[in-house]
């Protein structure tokens, strides 16, 4: 499993399933079950029924890469 590079990270939607976040923490599906079963996973798991996803702003903290910025809006003037 090739892990992910800082480019496929950003392209992301907002939570992803378990196995892609093993894979950008370049770990190993066995694993990242066993940790989130037990609690340990090194990020938030939030568990849908069977699934699990982990956010994706919490993976990249981890990792330590800048969470992508929004720009702030103009203020919109009445008409």
């Amino acid at each position: 499993m090739t892990p992910l590079s800082i480019p496929d990270l950003y392209a992301l939607p907002a939570a992803v399933d378990l196995q892609t976040a093993a894979r950008a923490l370049n770990m190993g599906r066995t694993l990242a079950y066993e940790l989130a079963k037990s609690g340990d996973f090194p990020c938030t798991v939030i568990r849908y029924g069977d699934a699990y996803r982990v956010p994706t702003a919490d993976i990249l903290r981890l990792l330590n890469i800048p969470l992508p910025t929004e720009k702030p809006s103009e203020p919109v003037e009445p008409p």
